[in-house]
């Protein structure tokens, strides 16, 4: 291909060479470098890829797009550009033939609720016949193809690269989240979104690796809502309206407010055999009565989001329905049907914050007894263990200290740091080092009533020791101890 079709939508200068060359391969890498390639340099946190230019030329690239002065060898083209990393955005959407234009896109973006809200329409939206791709903080999906991921919101050469994918499989909408990096470091640039919604917003993700302060954070956030056709918003979020500043799209709200476009009536949290739920009735630019196997008030949030989404795509009230009785998350208040008589879920809590949040959720519900099981990180800050030590100590009525990615650290020496924490309440705590044995005696020892949570691993599939991943889904290990229960009866 002619470098100047990838730069029709651009601006740039040539300082050197003609962009009327052509064009092998669009790389970012400079190992991936082979005879042909243009080479966009990033400037990153730590590495610039300027630095790089004389590797990549002796290997062989016909071009290099630069935001800086460099000098090269006569035969490669320079192309000069403001910032490369939104020249990168573009220049994937064109590389890989604006795939964007063939979808209807939905990206989310929030401190919380993220994750659930893809999956939920994820849900109704194929309940309603439609091919939908999915990007997020778990996994990508594309047709049965899932791909776990490795950043919330992926570079933007592998979300273009994601998106001609899923046009070639067939999709016709692609729901994902953006993240406050993903946004600050244009990883969605190059296209417009159709729609974009906004969860919420919570002090998160402020320090030196991440964003400045609070205003940057959310300024961040604000970025989609100058790059979608239409906001979907959280009416009930104190920053909404900061956060919307300058915004270009058209905006609907929903919430439990009455000034909400679509909101939450006569909500009422359920409980059935196993599991946990919540119900309610939207009224508003839909009217229907809402039920969802997902406990917790934020749940009416995340389905009030999928509502508001679904609801352009003329989704009828009863797929509507339908899909949110049967939405579930892996790892996200994920219940795991085991007994009739208690409820068993896994969950991504994984420091103080979220583990709070999680547990005053399940209070709500008025457990019997309500007992959380999680461990810590090893290598990693012995602060979020004395943290999550005392906020179980404190809310839970039987906390099982195990392990959880003890890394290079004695699982031994990370259960007595979270002792530290415990040592602070009356909570009551067993410890067990084992995971598996440690949900063992969770299960065995369950009384009627009661509300279980394994906190920490959620979507997880491993166990990393010694820098070594060894395959652990706690599904598996429930299915398992379930098992090895029934036949010791």
């Amino acid at each position: 291909m002619r470098l100047q079709t990838l730069l029709e939508r651009m601006e740039y200068s040539c300082p050197q060479g003609s962009a009327d060359v052509e064009v092998t391969d669009l790389v970012y890498d400079s190992r991936k470098v082979t005879a042909g390639s243009v080479f966009v340099c990033i400037k990153g946190a730590v590495v610039d890829g300027h630095t790089f230019i004389p590797s990549v030329c002796k290997a062989g690239a016909a071009a290099v797009v630069v935001q800086d002065e460099v000098e090269v060898p006569q035969n490669v083209t320079v192309i000069r550009v403001p910032d490369t990393r939104i020249a990168l955005a573009e220049l994937s959407a064109a590389y890989f033939g604006h795939p964007a234009e063939q979808l209807k896109t939905i990206g989310i973006t929030g401190t919380k609720g993220k994750t659930t809200t893809t999956y939920m329409i994820k849900s109704i939206l194929e309940h309603a016949g439609y091919q939908v791709g999915l990007i997020g903080t778990i996994e990508t999906i594309i047709g049965d193809t899932h791909i776990p991921a490795i950043n919330t919101t992926p570079e933007s050469y592998v979300i273009q690269e994601s998106f001609r994918k899923m046009v070639d499989a067939g999709m016709n909408v692609v729901v994902m989240e953006v993240s406050s990096q993903g946004l600050m470091m244009h990883r969605v640039g190059g296209f417009v979104f159709d729609i974009g919604i906004f969860t919420n917003l919570e002090p998160d993700h402020i320090g030196p690796n991440e964003h400045a302060s609070f205003e940057e954070y959310m300024a961040c956030k604000g970025r989609l809502f100058k790059q979608c056709r239409l906001g979907i918003v959280n009416a009930d979020d104190e920053h909404t309206e900061k956060m919307l500043a300058g915004h270009t799209c058209e905006i609907e709200t929903y919430g439990l407010s009455e000034k909400a476009d679509l909101r939450a009536t006569d909500m009422e949290l359920i409980k059935g055999k196993g599991y946990l739920g919540v119900k309610y009735h939207a009224k508003g630019l839909v009217d229907c009565p809402v039920e969802i196997h997902v406990p917790g008030r934020f749940s009416v949030y995340n389905s009030l989001t999928a509502i508001a989404v679904c609801h352009h795509f003329k989704v009828t009230t009863e797929n509507i329905q339908s899909a949110l009785r049967a939405a579930k998350v892996k790892g996200r208040i994920e219940i795991v049907k085991v007994s009739d008589d208690f409820t068993l879920m896994i969950d991504y809590a994984h420091n103080a914050m979220s583990l709070k949040s999680l547990l005053s959720t399940l209070q709500e519900y008025e457990p019997g007894r309500l007992v959380c099981l999680f461990g810590c990180g090893g290598n990693r800050s012995k602060l979020r263990r004395y943290e999550m030590g005392e906020v179980s100590g404190n809310m839970a009525d039987l906390t099982i200290i195990t392990s959880d990615n003890p890394r290079y650290e004695e699982p031994q020496a990370i259960i007595n740091d979270i002792k530290v924490g415990m040592a602070k309440t009356d909570g009551k705590f067993v410890e067990i080092a084992d995971r598996k044995e440690a949900i063992r005696y969770a299960v065995a020892h369950a009384k009627p009533g009661d509300v279980i949570v394994l906190a920490g691993k959620g979507h997880e599939d491993y166990q990393e020791i010694c820098g070594v991943k060894h395959h652990m889904d706690e599904r598996e290990l429930i299915a398992e101890v379930v098992a090895e229960l029934k036949s010791e009866a």
